[in-house]
C-alpha cells in the first residue's frame, strides 16, 4: 500500500478514499479486529488510550489518534462514571496528623497505603466495602465487605492486608477522619507494627482523592455495567473485578496493570 502511494503521488488519505470507491482491501482490517477483540475482551472498559497502550504491549505501536478514530468508525466507546459512605461522627478517639499531605506518589511497595469505605444499594440492602490500596502502583492489597458499617468490616481489612506487609518496612497508613479509624484498637494495631498513622483533613476529600478515585472507577466500570441476580452473586462477581483490576486492567500512567508494575519493579531492584 505504502508503495502505491508513493507511485502515485498522493495524500495516504486520498488514496484510502480511492481505495473504498473501488472496493479494495482495507488496509486496517487486522488491527479494527484487534481493537474491537481488545475492547470486548474488557467488557467495554477500556478508551482509546488503554487501547492503544494494550497494543503497545502486544508489539504493535499505534498512534491514539489512529485508535481514537478506529474506535470511533467501529462504534466502540468506553462505558464510564452511589454515594460514598460518610462515617465521620465528630471526635471519638484519636485523630492523626495529615502527615500524607496529598503527597500520592510512593517510590516503592508497601511505602504508603489508602483506605476509606464506600456504600451500595442492592436488592433494597445496604453493603460497605473496605479496601485498602498501595500508592505505589494502585494495586488493591485486600478489602472486606460486610451489610453494616462495624468496626469489625476494618478491622478484618487491615489484619489481612497486615498478612501482605514485609516485616521490614516504613509503612504510611492514611485515611479520612471515620470514626473506625479514631479508635483505640486501629491505632494501637498500626502501632504495633511500626506503621505511621495519617488523616485527612475534616471534611476534606481531596485529602484522599486516590481513594475516591478507585471507588469512581470500580463503580462505573463494575457496578453500573454489570446485572446481579443476588447478594451473593455481587460478591463473586466483585471478587473477579477486583482480580481483573490488580491483574489485568492498564493503569494509565503505568502503560501496565498494578501487579505487572509491581512484577516489574521487583524483578528489576
Amino acid at each position: 500500500m505504502k508503495a502505491l502511494v508513493t507511485y502515485a503521488d498522493i495524500p495516504r488519505s486520498t488514496f484510502y478514499d480511492m481505495a473504498k470507491k473501488f472496493d479494495l482491501p482495507d488496509p486496517d482490517a487486522d488491527l479494527k479486529a484487534e481493537i474491537q477483540a481488545i475492547y470486548d475482551e474488557h467488557e467495554g472498559r477500556y478508551g482509546y488510550r488503554r487501547i492503544r497502550d494494550e497494543l503497545a504491549n502486544r508489539g504493535q505501536k499505534v498512534n491514539h489518534k489512529k485508535v481514537q478514530r478506529i474506535m470511533k468508525a467501529l462504534g466502540l466507546k468506553c462505558i464510564v462514571r452511589m454515594k460514598k459512605y460518610k462515617s465521620y461522627k465528630g471526635t471519638v478517639g484519636k485523630i492523626a496528623d495529615n502527615i500524607l499531605d496529598r503527597n500520592f506518589k510512593a517510590e516503592a511497595p508497601n511505602e504508603k497505603w489508602v483506605t476509606d469505605i464506600t456504600e451500595f444499594k442492592l436488592f433494597g440492602e445496604k453493603l460497605y466495602l473496605s479496601p485498602v490500596l498501595d500508592l505505589f502502583n494502585g494495586e488493591i492489597i485486600t478489602y472486606t465487605i460486610g451489610s453494616r458499617p462495624t468496626y469489625s468490616l476494618v478491622s478484618e481489612m487491615l489484619e489481612k492486608a497486615l498478612k501482605r506487609l514485609p516485616e521490614d518496612h516504613q509503612l504510611l497508613m492514611h485515611s479520612d477522619q471515620g470514626w473506625h479509624y479514631q479508635m483505640k484498637q486501629y491505632h494501637h494495631s498500626l502501632k504495633a507494627r511500626g506503621i505511621v498513622q495519617s488523616m485527612s483533613r475534616k471534611g476534606n476529600c481531596h485529602d484522599n482523592s486516590v481513594m475516591e478515585n478507585y471507588f469512581g472507577i470500580m463503580k462505573s466500570e463494575f457496578l453500573y455495567l454489570k446485572e446481579f441476580e443476588s447478594i451473593e452473586h455481587f460478591k463473586e462477581e466483585l471478587e473477579k473485578y477486583m482480580n481483573y483490576y490488580n491483574t489485568k486492567r492498564i493503569k494509565a500512567k503505568l502503560k501496565l496493570s498494578p501487579v505487572q508494575y509491581r512484577t516489574q519493579f521487583t524483578q528489576a531492584a
